[in-house]
This record gives structure tokens, sequence and C-alpha cells, in this order.
């Protein structure tokens, strides 16, 4: 599209010479202009023609003048409007106040064209500038919405009610957080009904941030889930999550997961831990237990891996506190990590609390602990209690 530049002059001979020596532009298509006799003509015009993108306008005019029209332009706030003053060479005290007020550059009469060209050639690079900002700008906006719905939808997919199985409310206490570093996570959570007594649980941690890992993070929750809601074992819905993972996985992504099945009734936990983080055992009696290190690799990295399972019992008042590296591996603005240690200090205060205060009380001493420290991975965590 043609630069549309407007002559704002009283001279009317100024738009012959300016449409002979840029005849060639203008017949290429590159430049078109159109033409004002004062300021006042020149705002008419540029509501006509709202596509102007530089403006050379003569300083001295009748009705309004120059300055004044740089004034008015100013208010429009449009960084892709240049506007280039002319005026005599001995008026340089208005041309210094133009030049402080905003004005692109200015020109002085006699009116140099060559100059004049080499000035406008200047403003095109900068409007041009200007425009692939405000569309990188938008781009970053329309980014930003999605990111935002994508957020939603993350969290929409994580179960949220709490406590989630009416029916076994005496019975089992559930809670979760998640809390991502970015607006979309690699984290998550799940629990669902197998069967009338049996409930499946897991929580992951997908490697990498943002976009890629939210996408993995929503494949592998369904993946796992739709496996583990059949009955099989911990073991088998691991590797057989693992086979399909390993053989789809893009740019080597991979998992950690600890997939339980608890039985309600008797309390027994089957479980597989894929390469995460060992959960802790807040026993009724006040201590507390770190289950044992995995031994398997994570998710999604080495096809053919055969998962093995460990089990254990939950007594009466017992609670399984699972969490991502998210929590031991927050760090403070001195680098220090929260650790291990002062997780277990804090579970060791509330092993007699609700699954929804266990969690609040780890994040409390997370945060209490980071203070000012940008967040580095997310953070999440399940506890289940058995009433």
């Amino acid at each position: 599209m043609a630069v549309k530049i407007l002559s704002v002059d009283d001279e009317n001979d100024l738009e012959l010479l300016l449409t002979q020596y840029f005849r060639r532009k203008i017949r290429k298509g590159e430049y078109e202009f159109v033409f004002a006799h004062n300021g006042l003509e020149a705002l008419t015009m540029m509501l006509k023609h709202p596509d102007i993108e530089i403006i050379l306008s003569d300083i001295n005019m009748p009705e309004m003048d120059g300055l004044t029209l740089l004034a008015k332009i100013n208010e429009m706030r449009n960084p892709a409007l240049k506007v280039i003053m002319v005026s005599a060479y001995g008026d340089m005290g208005n041309i210094r106040q133009a030049m402080n007020n905003g004005a692109f550059d200015f020109a002085t009469k006699p009116i140099d064209l060559d100059d004049l060209s080499v000035t406008i050639e200047k403003a095109i690079e900068q409007i041009n500038y200007v425009h692939e900002m405000q569309r990188e700008h938008l781009q970053l906006e329309s980014l930003k919405t999605d990111l935002a719905v994508a957020s939603e939808i993350q969290h929409a997919i994580l179960p949220r009610v709490f406590p989630p199985f009416p029916d076994l409310a005496e019975q089992l206490d559930i809670a979760a957080s998640m809390t991502p570093a970015k607006d979309v996570g690699g984290d998550f959570y799940d629990f669902f009904r197998i069967d009338d007594h049996r409930i499946g649980f897991i929580i992951a941690d997908v490697s990498g941030k943002g976009i890629p890992a939210a996408i993995f993070m929503a494949v592998s929750r369904t993946l796992i889930r739709a496996t583990g809601i059949r009955g099989g074992s911990p073991s088998d819905c691991v590797t057989y999550s693992n086979k399909l993972l390993s053989s789809e996985s893009v740019d080597c992504m991979f998992v950690t997961l600890f997939y339980g099945i608890l039985d309600v009734q008797s309390g027994e936990v089957v479980y597989c831990n894929a390469g995460h983080n060992p959960p802790y055992l807040l026993k009724q009696n006040g201590d507390v237990e770190v289950l044992s290190v995995s031994k398997d690799p994570m998710v999604g990295a080495i096809d053919g891996i055969e998962y093995h399972e460990e089990r254990f019992t939950m007594e009466k008042g017992d609670a399984l506190v699972m969490f991502t590296d998210g929590v031991t591996e927050a760090m403070n603005t001195s680098f220090e990590e929260f650790g291990e240690n002062r997780l277990v200090e804090t579970l060791e205060g509330v092993t007699l609390h609700s699954c929804k205060q266990i969690i609040e009380a780890v994040k409390t001493d997370v945060a209490s602990f980071t203070k000012d420290a940008e967040q580095s991975d997310d953070l999440t965590l399940l506890v289940i209690k058995k009433l």
C-alpha cells in the first residue's frame, strides 16, 4: 500500500513541487499525497483520510499554525503518525519548540527535496517499525487470551470438588492443589472411583513448563485415567501408559508420577512410583514416614519398561501426602531450596489436621520461605486421609 503523506502549507506552489519531484514514486503506488492549506484543513483531511502516516507541516500558517496542529496531533496518541515540520531557516526557535514537542524531524525553506526525500524514508522506516511492534503486541495479546483460556481449561479438567465422594465422606478425606509457575503448568493430580471400595489416585510432573508441558500433561492425565479406571493394577496401568507415551513422545518429553489404588475398607494401598518424589505418610501417632524411593524410571522416556508396585496399609487417622518437586525445590532469593527437611518439619505439626489444612500449611510455609523470589516450578499437592 502507498504511504499517504499530507502536506500542510499555505503556499500553493509546494503542491506542484512535491507531485513533480515524487512523480515516479506516485506512479509506482509507493507514495500518495493529499494537501491542506492550514491546520484546520489538515484536521479535516485527517478525518477524511485516517490512513495518513506522514505530515509535512509549515509552521507559520493562517487560522491554525503548525505548532498548534502538532499539539492536536499529539492528542491522538498515534505513534505511527510522523510529523515533519517545515519553516524558514531563521525560524529556529519555532523549529526547536516543534522538535521538543514531538516532531519527527524538520526541513528548512527553501526545501531541499533530496534531503526531504531522505527524511521521508527515515520516517517510513520508523512507521514500519511501529506497525511491526503493534502487530507483535496484538499477537501477544491474542496469545495471552489463549493462555488464559488454556489455564481455565487445565484447571477445569482437574477435580476441584471436595469432598469428591459424598458416600465416602465419613471414611475418606481428600484435598488437592495445583499452582502453575506460568499461565499453564505441567503438574497434575487426579482421583477416581474404580469400584465401590477402591479409589485410584495420581500425582504427576511433566518435564518442561508452559504450553508444551500443559499439552503433554492433558494427554498423560487422560491416558492414565482411562487406563486406571478399568481397574487394572498400578504397575500394569503405568506400564501400558509408558508404552503409548514413549511411542508418541515429542522432544523427549516425559512424566514422573505416583499412581496408587486405595481400598477404603481395608486401608491397603497398592502403588507404582515412576521416578516421582516419594510421598510422606503422616501417622495418627504423630510420626512422619517417607515411602521408599522409586526404582522405576519416568514414564514416556524409554519404551519396553516393566514397572513394579509396592503396598502398605493406612490406619485410621493416617494421611498420605503427595507432592511435586515444586515444593521441595522452591527457592528463596538466596537460591536456597525449601528442601525435604523443612517439609517434614511442616508435616510434623499438622499430622492430625484435615487434608485441606495440611495443604494450606505446606503452601504457607513455602511462601514464607521463598518470600519475594519468583516461583520457579509448578507446585502441586495431593493429600488423602483415612478417617
